[in-house]
């Protein structure tokens, strides 16, 4: 298997704190407009990760080949192994935010704002979910909500080496933040203070951090 499937999936599992922190209120919202309902509420929180997942590979698929492309055209793959080292300061800078050490990360995120702008009043009108069917482009469109852990991950989806592989890595980093995101959603609280605890975020944040360097190291090699 690629070492960056791997890696984005680490990435998603130890960034899932954060991702409750985003998106974790959504799981009130989905209980409070499924209470009437006859399904039973894990499959709306099963088919909303589904589809948040969804719109996270059409993220990879899309940057990934564009960025391919690029290198394609121009015949020079060394601009790759830039981005990489990019992508590695990325990931450094996503473990200070995760370890709660500096939250620069957060100005990346306003790259997105201006598109959930108009996105979010579309979420509104697929409520209330009326079947564990509707909440698939619930969760599609909730997942181009900014978040500085996604755009961190792209920068990985960018230099993958095509659309496929970066479609790939963003369904690894979506399936790393399914097991927290969906028990959450479940009520799982326990899970949800384990997860936004001091100590869990400072040994996340070093073990990505390690991870940031030594891709960038690896990165650096290359060019030499």
């Amino acid at each position: 298997m690629n070492i960056d499937f791997i890696g984005a999936f680490i990435i998603g599992l130890m960034g899932a704190g954060h991702c409750i922190g985003m998106c974790g209120g959504i799981s009130a919202v989905i209980s409070m407009n499924t209470a009437k309902t006859s399904y039973p509420r894990w499959s709306f929180i099963l088919l909303y990760n589904l589809g948040r997942i969804c719109s996270y590979s059409i993220f990879g698929f899309l940057i990934g080949g564009f960025f391919f492309s690029i290198a394609s055209t121009s015949g020079s793959y060394s601009a790759l192994v830039y981005l990489r080292i990019l992508a590695g300061l990325l990931m450094c800078l996503l473990a200070f935010y995760i370890g709660n050490w500096w939250k620069g990360l957060v100005y990346i995120e306003v790259i997105g704002k201006k598109l959930w702008q108009y996105l979010s009043p579309l979420t509104k009108r697929l409520l209330p979910l009326k079947t564990p069917f509707h909440a698939i482009p619930f969760g599609f469109l909730w997942g181009w909500l900014p978040c500085g852990l996604v755009y961190s991950t792209l920068s990985w989806a960018a230099v993958s080496g095509g659309a496929i592989n970066g479609a790939l890595i963003m369904v690894a980093f979506g399936l790393g933040t399914l097991p927290a995101m969906f028990l959450v959603g479940l009520g799982a609280q326990t899970l949800k203070s384990w997860l936004n605890h001091k100590v869990t975020k400072n040994i996340s944040g070093l073990l990505l951090l390690v991870y940031g360097l030594h891709t960038i190291s690896i990165a650096i090699d290359q060019l030499n």
